[in-house]
């Protein structure tokens, strides 16, 4: 029987000179969602992998210091690509993407280390994990962070590590090595769990626009996709590859997935409907590690990063941009053209390489990093972000197909270590 402890009083806020924002709440969160939130003001949630064992705990609350980062862990954009937090050895700091800024930090004064944090699009809730020689939290623990009241206003407690985790307005989604956890972000009720191969990466992703969700997650067999509708109840796996899948992107309306395995030299571009294989496009010969893939709000552009250094963009055939949202998937698929490489007229003829779709933009990272991308504001822009510290803005021109054009970049550890 859960029983349910008060929580303590909100810490007074940390002394915070060194960040131009002191009000991290941004975007103020509809009216709904705002009653949800007060429910979890109530009571700290605890809930085990087991639901019938969950129970109801307070949250510690801490305090702050200002202190240089030494390792960065995580680097994560939110919902929209407005904003992106990366997770250090002594705590989350959190930036606007346009214009580029510091918005605010949280140092913890007693060890601190945050492996992932992730935002409600440019809301004053967060959620981190503990990582590290000296975790903030431990690695099993997923926090709900309120940062208007800097104070945790919710705990979720599992048996095993926390891979990840993806949040919409409505729903938290934590990533285990081998279970996905699907909660009512009103109550923290565990409302679905799923099964997976193991899936060390915490690969996962929900749509964000989309009234109905649309989750996507690693199925059970090695280059399967499972996909599951949550409102018609439907679930779809979808064979992606003969290979471990490696990433994968969902389109913000969800019906759209574009998958790539540990070969990392073909993305394919799928219907989440009913599985159609709609795109093919080659990033390239050689094996790559795939690090980020990224629609952008429309569907027309994809950009995918690889640890050869580069940065690709494709232009996707599939317009649904344009498109009626109630359309079934045979009319969008019904849009999709031929190959565009210009080799496509010896297609059957040669290896499937040369018949191959190639990216119209291309972009050369710096140094040796790790870096994900996502689709700017502004028309043809790419916003990218790397674990050596950089933030790079770059603008692309698809009917040239040349090297696309860095507009912008900085460093934001040297920013912190010199505050």
């Amino acid at each position: 029987m859960a029983t349910v402890s008060p929580l303590p009083p909100p810490v007074q806020h940390p002394n915070t000179s060194s960040s131009p924002m002191l009000q991290p709440c941004v975007e103020q969160l509809d009216e709904q969602h705002k009653q949800q939130l007060q429910t979890q003001e109530a009571a700290v949630v605890q809930i085990d992998n087991d639901p019938k064992q969950s129970h109801l705990n307070p949250c510690p609350t801490h305090g702050f210091i200002d202190k240089s980062i030494s390792t960065l862990y995580r680097v994560s954009f939110n919902q929209n690509g407005s904003c992106f937090a990366i997770g250090t050895d002594c705590g989350i700091s959190v930036y606007s993407c346009d214009p580029y800024c510091e918005m605010f930090r949280r140092y913890f004064d007693n060890g601190g280390g945050i492996g992932i944090v992730e935002m409600l699009f440019r809301s004053n809730i967060l959620v981190f994990v503990g990582n590290g020689d000296d975790p903030q939290y431990h690695r099993n623990k997923v926090i709900i962070w309120d940062d208007h009241q800097i104070r945790c206003i919710g705990e979720l407690r599992f048996r095993s590590a926390v891979r990840g985790v993806r949040l919409r307005r409505d729903c938290i989604v934590v990533i285990l090595e081998q279970k996905i956890f699907i909660y009512n972000f009103a109550d923290l009720k565990l409302v679905h769990q799923i099964e997976t191969i193991s899936n060390p990466k915490g690969l996962c992703e929900i749509s964000q626009t989309a009234v109905s969700p649309v989750l996507v997650c690693p199925g059970l067999q090695n280059g399967q996709v499972r996909v599951d509708h949550f409102t018609s109840k439907r679930t779809k796996f979808i064979f992606a590859h003969d290979s471990r899948i490696a990433s994968f992107a969902l389109s913000h309306e969800g019906n759209v997935l574009a998958t790539a395995s540990i070969k990392g030299t073909l993305i394919r571009i799928f219907s989440t409907q009913d599985g159609t294989l709609l795109q093919e496009v080659r990033r390239g010969a050689d094996r790559a590690e795939i690090h980020s893939v990224s629609f952008d709000p429309t569907a027309q552009w994809l950009a995918v990063s690889s640890d050869k250094g580069t940065v690709h963009v494709f232009r996707l055939k599939v317009n649904l941009g344009n498109q009626d949202k109630t359309r079934t998937t045979p009319n969008f698929r019904g849009t999709l053209a031929a190959a565009s490489s210009p080799l496509s007229f010896i297609k059957g003829v040669l290896p499937k390489y040369f018949s191959s779709e190639w990216s119209v933009a291309q972009f050369r990272l710096p140094g040796d990093s790790e870096f994900i991308v996502t689709f700017g504001h502004e028309k043809n822009t790419l916003l990218i972000l790397g674990l050596d510290g950089s933030f790079i803005r770059c603008k692309f021109d698809p009917s040239s197909g040349k090297e696309m054009t860095q507009t912008e970049i900085h460093n934001f550890l040297k920013i912190e270590k010199a505050s």
